[in-house]
C-alpha cells in the first residue's frame, strides 16, 4: 500500500510519466537525482561528463542543424537577390540619367564649337553683330533661305549680312520681332558684289541654287588664277567690305565658280553683321553733305 503512494508521488513530481510505475522511469528519476547531487558536488566533474554528452551527440545535432542552415542560406541568397535587382534597377536609371547627361554635354560642346567658330571671322570695329541660333531650313529646290533665331527686338533688320565661322551665308530679307530669314549666297536669286583679292577685280557673285555660286560681270578680259581669294567688296552698302566668301574654282567650260568657305551642312549659330549706318546714305540729306 505504501509502495503504491510513493509511485504516485513520483508521477506527479516526474517531468516524465510513470506508465504505470515501470521500473524504465523509475531508473530515469534516479539518473537525474543523481546527475543533480553529482553536480552539486563535484561541478568540474559534471562538466566533464556534459563534455561528453556534447561530443557524444554533436554529431547528430549537426546531422539536424543542416538542413535549418541551408534552409537560412536559401532565404538569405533570396533576400540579397531581391537586392541586388533593386540595386540594379536604381542602376539603371542612373543610367539612363547619365546618358541624358552625356548628350546634353554632346549638344553643348558642338554648341561651344559653332561659338568658338565665329570668332574666326574678324568684323570691322565699327560693325556690330547679332549672335543667332538656326531654327530651321526654311528652303526647297527654288529657295535656298534659313530661319536664325534674332528679329527687330534683337537689332536684326532686312538687308544685314549673315556670316558663319567660315564666311559669307546670306543676308537677311524678312524681320520679324523674334524671327529673321536668311537668304543663301547660294540661292538664284543672291547677287553679292565681291572683290578677287590678289587682283582687285570686281564682280558679282550669283548663286545657281547648287553648292557653287559663279561670278559674273568680270572686266573684258580677266584672268583669275585658279585658287584666287574671294571677299565682299563693300559696293552698293549692304555687305562691308572685306568679309571671307570662299575661293576660285575654273570649269573646264571656262566659268569662274566660288567655292564657299561656309559649309552650311555644320550651320549652329551664325552672325547677323549690324553695319553702321552711312551718313551720305540718311534719307533726307541731299549731296550726301554731313551732318
Amino acid at each position: 500500500m505504501k509502495r503504491r503512494t510513493w509511485s504516485k508521488s513520483l508521477s506527479r513530481i516526474s517531468p516524465l510519466p510513470l506508465a504505470g510505475g515501470g521500473f524504465v522511469s523509475f531508473i530515469f528519476v534516479l539518473a537525474a537525482i543523481a546527475t543533480l547531487f553529482f553536480s552539486a558536488v563535484n561541478p568540474q566533474g559534471i562538466s566533464a561528463v556534459r563534455s561528453g554528452v556534447t561530443d557524444i551527440l554533436g554529431p547528430a545535432l549537426g546531422a539536424i542543424s543542416r538542413p535549418l542552415q541551408s534552409a537560412a542560406l536559401f532565404v538569405r541568397d533570396v533576400s540579397g537577390l531581391s537586392e541586388l535587382q533593386a540595386h540594379n534597377a536604381r542602376l539603371e536609371q542612373e543610367n539612363v540619367r547619365l546618358r541624358e547627361w552625356y548628350q546634353t554635354a554632346l549638344q553643348l560642346e558642338a554648341e561651344n564649337k559653332s561659338l568658338r567658330d565665329l570668332l574666326h571671322v574678324k568684323i570691322e570695329p565699327e560693325n556690330r553683330f547679332i549672335t543667332a541660333r538656326i531654327l530651321a531650313d526654311a528652303g526647297s529646290t527654288f529657295v535656298k533661305s534659313l530661319l536664325v533665331e534674332a528679329g527687330t527686338k534683337d537689332g536684326a533688320a532686312k538687308g544685314q549680312a549673315v556670316i558663319s565661322g567660315e564666311g559669307l551665308i546670306g543676308r537677311v530679307i524678312e524681320s520679324g520681332r523674334g524671327v529673321s530669314r536668311v537668304l543663301l549666297v547660294t540661292d538664284i536669286n543672291s547677287r553679292v558684289p565681291v572683290l578677287v583679292e590678289d587682283s582687285s577685280q570686281h564682280a558679282i557673285l550669283a548663286g545657281q541654287n547648287t553648292v557653287n555660286p559663279v561670278l559674273l560681270h568680270l572686266p573684258p578680259g580677266s584672268e583669275i588664277k585658279n585658287g584666287s581669294r574671294i571677299i565682299t567688296s563693300g559696293y552698293g552698302g549692304i555687305f562691308p567690305h572685306g568679309l571671307p566668301v570662299g575661293r576660285v574654282s575654273v570649269g573646264q567650260d571656262g566659268v569662274y565658280k566660288v567655292q564657299l568657305f561656309a559649309n552650311f551642312d555644320r550651320l549652329v549659330h551664325v552672325r547677323i553683321v549690324d553695319r553702321n549706318e552711312d551718313p551720305n546714305l540718311r534719307s533726307g540729306n541731299p549731296g550726301g553733305e554731313l551732318d
